[in-house]
């Protein structure tokens, strides 16, 4: 009789965890985003133009309520500036993160959507005119996001973030300039969620 009971418990404790599961997969919202940025430096003490890239990778968010989500990105991004000249010369300032926005993000019932949230980016190329260094920039770059966008019932979406540099992006030292500058990249993305 012990054993049935044992055995009994077993299965309802195994029923409950599969149905726990499934309901936690049901929350989650995979997809792929890739689009164009649009990047330039704030507080720099030289001339600068916007330099043109791309960002591209993976989505996941948790769906809180139907209206509600947490959302997380996983995002190659080229970030920089085109430098117009100054102590540095005219040149093109490229500079390549693995981004990781944290969001909290509200989408209407019509598919429009609001996000904001931190981000976390990890330096992993610089690039000044073709010479490749790897101490100008810090490998570490913090930011704000804000965003809004569209995503239809099929799971096809377009959206727009602005992204503004919390942290310096220097990291060296030179007496002619400032390193108080930072990061701002707007983007213009196109999504697909399973």
């Amino acid at each position: 009789m012990k054993k049935i009971s044992i055995i009994c418990a077993f299965i309802m404790l195994a029923s409950v965890h599969h149905s726990f599961a499934q309901s936690l997969l049901k929350r989650l919202e995979f997809g792929l985003k890739a689009g164009g940025n649009v990047s330039n430096f704030t507080n720099a003490d030289f001339p600068t133009d916007p330099l043109y890239g791309f960002h591209g990778g993976v989505t996941v968010a948790f769906k809180v309520t139907n209206n509600f989500l947490i959302q997380e990105d996983i995002l190659f991004s080229t970030q920089g500036a085109k430098i117009k000249g100054g102590a540095l010369g005219t040149q093109d300032l490229k500079l390549d993160y693995v981004t990781l926005p944290f969001l909290l993000k509200y989408r209407g019932n019509s598919g429009l959507f609001i996000e904001a949230g931190p981000q976390f980016g990890m330096k992993i190329n610089e690039k000044i005119e073709g010479v490749n260094t790897d101490n100008f920039a810090k490998k570490v770059d913090l930011a704000a996001v804000g965003g809004i966008g569209y995503q239809s019932k099929l799971g096809l979406g377009i959206s727009a973030r602005y992204v503004y540099g919390l942290s310096k992006v220097a990291d060296f030292n030179i007496s002619d300039i400032s390193n108080d500058y930072k990061n701002n990249t707007i983007q213009a993305s196109l999504f697909y969620v399973f």
